[in-house]
């Protein structure tokens, strides 16, 4: 009988990704969703917060208090930043860097305790062909950053920007299309990077992969400003492609965007955003409240542009120090309430922003049903929207329109 391996999985998209490959590469070992009956746990971890850190140490606490005997092992962006020492406070079996993933069954069989944080220069070739209780499909085009954003941690634990295979790439996209999936999302460190080390570039992939049939809409990860080239406003027209992209400003603020390091500008970020609201897109961002230098003014600042930005969704936190980085000795630091009440007041903004887009669009809902839950479905929309569905059809996994719904602050409801 084979042993059990469970995977929790924290952070990112890629993650998300990652942990599917290993999934897909275990052949001596049986994917458990019961964490009390497994005889080992796989933490993917992420690093991209002192909270995701604390989250991870967590959950390794709960493992130890409920007598789980399970050996844990700890991978992802927090093995190369905490996993020695997790290691060497016995909490942890093993520590593997993402470059290793695709040798799960030899690491989890290793009877000793053992560090190995891989390669940072290592590009998945797996082909992933299926994905456990998901109606959508990660699929990750790219790994690593060039940039260098004064606060970040990632280009550390990720290495530099390195792209997948153009043809694994739509091998993958094809068996998927194959297996009943319709809905992609191109996940990585830095989705808009992808295919400047191939000739290549990010709206040519796409192109491709809406040709592939059975594609029915692809979504993107985050990008950021200055990658929404000429090529890729000739396909924000298309069909397949969402109405809804992710752009990452991080802040508003010209002097706060040069202390980070951003390579966008405020002025050139607003142009674009309102000419892709012309487009009918809705717009998220990631923004971080409470960096060091962020004063007083320079956040009534970027609370005035947030308000004059077509913003229906964000990816907000409070500013995380990360040793090693250049921000981690800026000063002066802000204080980590007046941080959260700032990441409160542009949370507030932004939903009010989204329940306007929502309440002001006129047409049909294109949505593909994820899950069932206390007697509903629910699903997302082109917009990246959240609704929900009472029918007495069993439809996840299905594409339906809905004309008719009720617009609430939460999402919006439906009945079929």
């Amino acid at each position: 009988m084979k042993k059990k391996v469970y995977f929790k999985t924290f952070g990112c998209r890629t993650n998300l990704y990652d942990s599917q490959v290993m999934m897909s590469a275990m052949k001596d070992y049986e994917i458990t969703h019961n964490e009390s009956e497994a005889d080992a746990i796989v933490i993917n971890s992420c690093t991209v917060t002192n909270g995701a850190d604390t989250h991870v140490r967590t959950y390794i606490s709960g493992v130890e208090k409920s007598h789980n005997k399970a050996k844990i092992f700890l991978t992802g962006c927090g093995a190369h930043t905490k996993g020695e020492s997790l290691l060497k406070e016995g909490r942890v079996h093993g520590v593997f860097g993402q470059s290793e993933k695709q040798k799960i069954d030899t690491l989890l069989k290793t009877e000793q305790p053992f560090y190995d944080p891989g390669d940072l220069n290592h590009i998945d070739d797996t082909v992933v062909n299926e994905f456990v209780g998901k109606s959508r499909a990660f699929i990750k085009i790219q790994e690593g950053c060039n940039f260098r954003c004064s606060y970040c941690i990632i280009p550390y634990v990720r290495g530099d920007a390195r792209s997948m295979d153009e043809e694994k790439i739509l091998e993958q996209i094809s068996t998927l299309a194959l297996n009943g999936f319709g809905e992609f999302i191109l996940t990585g460190t830095n989705v808009g990077s992808y295919g400047q080390d191939r000739r290549s570039s990010l709206a040519r992939l796409m192109k491709k992969m809406s040709q592939i049939r059975g594609v029915r809409r692809i979504r993107l990860g985050s990008v950021e400003p200055i990658q929404i080239s000429d090529e890729f406003k000739e396909i924000l027209d298309e069909p397949w492609l969402e109405k809804h992209m992710h752009i990452a400003l991080q802040h508003t603020a010209p002097q706060m965007l040069k202390l980070m390091n951003r390579r966008n500008v405020y002025k050139q970020d607003r142009e674009l955003f309102e000419f892709l609201a012309s487009k009918g897109f809705a717009i998220g961002t990631d923004f971080i409240t409470g960096h060091p230098g962020e004063s007083e003014e320079l956040w009534s600042e970027a609370m005035q542009n947030a308000r004059e930005l077509p913003l229906t969704h964000l990816h907000a936190f409070t500013y995380s120090k990360r040793d090693g980085t250049p921000s981690a000795t800026m000063k002066p630091e802000v204080n980590g309430k007046v941080a959260k009440e700032r990441l409160h007041e542009i949370e507030s903004l932004v939903q009010e922003k989204n329940l306007a887009f929502r309440k002001s669009f006129s047409g049909e809902l294109d949505v593909l049903i994820e899950s069932y839950k206390d007697g509903l479905y629910h699903g997302l929309d082109q917009h990246f929207n959240k609704i929900v569905v009472d029918s007495k059809e069993d439809l996840v996994g299905n594409w339906i329109n809905i004309s008719k719904y009720e617009v609430r602050e939460d999402a919006n409801y439906a009945c079929i």
